[in-house]
């Protein structure tokens, strides 16, 4: 049964790649070559701000997580919740920002929105972490640039996710279909230039209410990774439980996220960054 589950998914992947969504090409450099990565020279920031709302609980094990992870493979981590953080001169210290478990609106000012943009077009690179799709829903940028903006997610239950590029770094230690207890997320006014590397199967749901998109069929995109106005971005929905920071799987998950972000990164070149607005048009486009 879970074969024939795996192929029909297969199959309508397939067919909806001709929608435009691309799966497995264009991320190439997202495979496992960790010894070309000096990780000495890399520093991020971990950022987990959260709006007024639902705040998971899972924020504090995820900052241990990526410090941990930090101290075994030698980069740097800083973490803050405080969006001051964002401005031109701050943001040029860091290869990633990481957005983990942040949720609605997480900026004061429309300059702090704009030191994102500027960091991400001169080059910068993003990781969002699960409720980071819920991240400001009206900055229409912010969408475009995470991939899509959270619509609604099933109840917390065990489903199956299928793997759909197992060479990429944040999935090549994982088997190509597993089973895990999380929260399936789905998106709208999602993207159609992002490589959707894994994906949930919604045929394996216990618990599903009745108006589940159908776009994708049997399944929904649950990680994927692009590039966007300059910048590099990966994305997982997965990682509701704070236990889950605590597992080396999914440490690895993460930590294979941050390595495709930052490990064909050239210098940032802030001449490049040119957005005086959070409403400014996307001048860059994905290399295909």
């Amino acid at each position: 049964m879970r074969t024939h589950i795996f192929k029909r998914s297969v199959t309508l992947l397939a067919a909806i790649s001709l929608l435009g969504i691309s799966y497995g090409q264009p991320c190439v450099a997202a495979r496992t070559g960790a010894q070309k990565l000096d990780w000495r020279k890399v520093r991020l920031l971990v950022y987990t701000k959260n709006g007024k709302g639902y705040v998971h609980d899972n924020i504090p094990n995820s900052i241990e997580a990526i410090k941990v992870l930090g101290k075994e493979h030698g980069f740097s981590v800083d973490a803050s919740d405080d969006p001051a953080v964002f401005t031109d001169a701050n943001l040029k210290k860091y290869n990633a920002l990481i957005f983990s478990n942040t949720n609605n609106v997480v900026f004061d000012t429309d300059s702090q929105r704009v030191a994102l943009m500027r960091y991400i077009q001169a080059g910068g690179g993003f990781v969002g972490v699960h409720s980071a799709s819920g991240t400001e829903r009206e900055w229409k940028w912010f969408k475009q640039m995470l991939g899509g903006t959270f619509d609604w997610h099933e109840k917390f239950q065990r489903f199956g996710v299928i793997i759909l590029d197992h060479k990429h770094a944040s999935l090549a230690h994982l088997p190509e279909r597993f089973e895990r207890e999380d929260e399936c997320y789905y998106l709208k006014e999602m993207n159609v230039n992002m490589t959707i590397l894994a994906v949930n199967d919604l045929s394996t749901l216990k618990d599903s209410k009745p108006n589940r998109p159908t776009i994708f069929g049997d399944v929904f995109p649950s990680v994927w990774c692009q590039e966007f106005d300059g910048g590099r971005e990966w994305y997982t929905s997965l990682g509701h439980r704070k236990e889950d920071y605590q597992t080396p799987e999914f440490r690895r998950h993460i930590l294979g996220g941050i390595q495709w972000v930052v490990e064909k990164q050239a210098p940032l070149d802030y001449a490049k960054a040119y957005a005086a607005s959070p409403n400014d048009s996307v001048r860059h486009t994905a290399k295909r």
